[in-house]
């Protein structure tokens, strides 16, 4: 009996202890598991959370840049056709338009190119060229004032290849080619812009530079620069408006107007050149699209159907086609 209390007390001290270490190892579980679903539903949170700007951070993209690209193809071919008409057609128009717009507080630049080449081939005409132009625009202001800008403004514009007028299907007169005519505009100014699609340069002072590097066309005194001689420098009033204008949700138009007034010869005849393009989109890369390009420049002379040379006159292209277009 008296062997019996110890053994019995020492049952009692080591069930105890089991008890104690079932408790805390349980307890321990339960943390771990308590900790491990918090864990989870922590990874939960942040994968389906939003990220959000931080509102003190107010930084703007200085630059934005994208451009447009259409390319028009027409083809046609006739065999034994009663009716008449050409054997074979081809027309070919392409468009590269790219800009590039900085803004950072009071500072603005704007900058655009414009890239258009185009051919039109026929059994009975041959290959003839129907549209070609290089066109860089950059203009830089100055906020003084809301919508009024202190500017300065760079042009520079000419084609890529020859150019012909065709006064009968026999005979074909060169007219233009790489940088003749080329036509350089350096003009301070100001520049009115009371929104992003709308905006009017004015400048009372502008030097302008004429271009003709062709040796025949400059020997002939071609765009008003005297015989033999490459350049022509001219001293004037300029002014340029651009407009663009969401039509609806498939149609666009953009168009611009440059007006030239030169001071050392003959003022009151403004050179004009304005420049529009109506797209209208089919689906998302197919688009139809007008060009309507007018030009007038009193230095600039006309071919007559004898091949003499005639007065200025006012010159038009029209392009009318259905074709690919992407922005990027």
């Amino acid at each position: 009996m008296v062997m019996a209390v110890p053994a019995l007390l020492f049952f009692k001290i080591n069930f105890m202890k089991i008890i104690f270490y079932f408790l805390v190892i349980t307890v321990m579980s339960f943390e771990a598991l308590f900790a491990q679903d918090q864990t989870m539903k922590q990874l939960q949170a942040d994968a389906n959370k939003t990220i959000k700007k931080d509102e003190a951070d107010t930084s703007k993209k200085l630059w934005k840049t994208g451009g447009f690209y259409n390319l028009n193809l027409n083809q046609g071919a006739l065999r034994n056709w009663a009716a008449g008409g050409d054997k074979s057609s081809l027309s070919i128009t392409t468009l590269l338009s790219l800009h590039a717009f900085y803004k950072k507080e009071r500072h603005q630049w704007d900058n655009t190119l414009d890239l258009a080449y185009g051919f039109l081939n026929t059994t009975s005409l041959g290959t003839r060229k129907s549209d070609d132009r290089i066109d860089l625009l950059s203009r830089y202001g100055y906020q003084l004032h809301k919508e009024w800008y202190l500017s300065g403004l760079f042009n520079f514009r000419t084609q890529f290849s020859k150019g012909y007028a065709y006064p009968d299907n026999n005979t074909k007169v060169l007219t233009s080619d790489f940088f003749a005519p080329a036509y350089v505009i350096l003009s301070p100014g100001i520049t009115y812009q009371p929104g992003k699609n709308f905006s009017v340069f004015l400048s009372p002072v502008t030097a302008r530079w004429v271009i003709v590097k062709q040796d025949s066309l400059s020997n002939a005194g071609a765009y008003g620069v005297e015989p033999g001689k490459r350049s022509r420098s001219e001293f004037g009033a300029f002014a340029s408006a651009s407009y663009k204008a969401i039509l609806s949700k498939s149609a666009s138009f953009q168009g611009r107007l440059d007006l030239f007034s030169n001071y050392k010869h003959d003022p009151q005849n403004i050179d004009v050149f304005w420049t529009n393009m109506l797209l209208v989109k089919v689906t998302k890369v197919i688009s139809m699209n007008l060009n309507v390009d007018m030009i007038y420049d009193n230095d600039i002379k006309t071919v007559k159907g004898d091949g003499s040379i005639g007065g200025a006159s006012l010159q038009v292209k029209e392009l009318m086609g259905i074709g690919l277009a992407v922005k990027f």
